[in-house]
């Protein structure tokens, strides 16, 4: 039969001991175990020490034993657990992250690098957070070679930040093959406890092209849905504009490169109307049209989750859409200078003109 170590304290111990089970400062696990050697020492029995104290058996046996042989110090520390843990190499990580590829897939996942180091996902994910690292993420980019890129940069920012007086700076574009999408069965609605559903597949019923003009100003949006996107329907577009926008006020345009901005039959007409004033983005630079932040709303707000039946019920909610916007517009606020902006291009540059001659990694 097994018999527990019986337990001697000096003066000094037992005033040590006593400190800990009375103070507020003692952390829980010490204030747990400095009562078992006390008691311990008193005579009493593992059995009894666990009811008294309302803790397991096997408990008490194990900071009687580590007292025994360890005196305080035994008690202080906790007991190892388990193996101890793999450590990894963070400069072999963030290297094999950034410049190696997993066989036959394209970037890496936790459980694949974790696999590739024999250490856990958690440890990877880690790893991953305090450097920065997210593999699993690609942003687009594409870098403008319009040759006249600073001169357009530094027109159409200007005309964001100090736009001129007596005249109005619309951002105009067309979205193009926007479609009437039907779902080829009913979604559930949102619920607690569950999404709403909305089938993968879906059948389409015709497309319409949104013409848009955006006022830098103040936010409001001239719109026209039209069939096609040919020069004729920019036109169109352009007379919508004229008639809509007070005679007295000088009108930039600012557009993307798009060949029906150009076409002759265009140009013509621009001639006889000298207050409409055109600034083309630079090549590969749409982002530069202010008109793009709200096509982006229109898309997640109304256009991305609807169902919609025939085109003419999607140009109806369209039409809804931008009348409602128009009832309380807010601007959008540019706020990077054309210097800013480009620095940012020619930082991006020569990190491609680098990558180009083998020399980033």
């Amino acid at each position: 039969m097994r018999v527990a170590p019986e337990i001697m304290l000096t003066d000094e111990e037992r005033t040590k001991l006593t400190k800990l089970v009375r103070s507020k400062l003692t952390s829980v696990r010490l204030a747990q175990r400095a009562p078992i050697v006390l008691l311990a020492a008193s005579g009493m029995q593992n059995k009894a020490i666990a009811e008294q104290l309302g803790i397991g058996r096997v408990q008490v046996s194990r900071w009687r034993e580590r007292y025994a042989q360890s005196g305080l110090a035994g008690i202080e520390r906790d007991l190892p657990r388990g193996a101890p843990p793999l450590k990894v190499d963070p400069t072999l990580l963030v290297e094999l992250t950034t410049q190696g590829k997993p066989v036959a897939a394209t970037h890496w996942s936790t459980r694949k690098m974790a696999a590739e180091l024999g250490v856990s996902a958690s440890t990877i994910m880690r790893h991953w957070h305090a450097h920065g690292l997210k593999p699993h993420i690609v942003r687009g980019f594409k870098v403008s070679r319009d040759p006249k890129f600073v001169e357009k940069l530094e027109d159409i920012v200007g005309l964001y930040m100090s736009p001129p007086e007596h005249a109005l700076v619309l951002c105009c574009d067309e979205k193009s093959q926007v479609q009437a999408l039907d779902r080829t069965q009913p979604g559930l609605p949102l619920k607690k406890g569950r999404a709403a559903t909305m089938t993968h597949d879906y059948k389409r019923n015709g497309t319409t092209t949104l013409f848009a003009a955006l006022n830098v100003l103040d936010g409001q949006v001239i719109a026209q849905c039209q069939q096609r996107h040919r020069h004729t329907e920019w036109l169109k577009f352009l007379r919508k504009i004229d008639r809509e926008t007070p005679k007295d006020k000088t009108l930039h345009l600012i557009a993307d490169n798009y060949a029906t901005h150009k076409h002759p039959a265009v140009q013509d007409w621009l001639a006889k109307h000298p207050r409409f004033n055109m600034h083309f983005t630079p090549t590969s630079a749409s982002w530069l049209n202010m008109v793009e932040r709200f096509f982006r709303d229109i898309t997640t707000e109304r256009l991305r989750r609807g169902v919609f039946t025939s085109v003419p019920e999607l140009v109806a909610a369209i039409n809804e859409y931008i009348a409602h916007h128009n009832t309380n517009p807010k601007p959008f606020i540019w706020t990077k200078s054309a210097r800013d902006i480009l620095q940012k291009v020619i930082r991006a540059n020569r990190r491609l003109s680098s990558k180009q001659n083998g020399t980033l990694h």
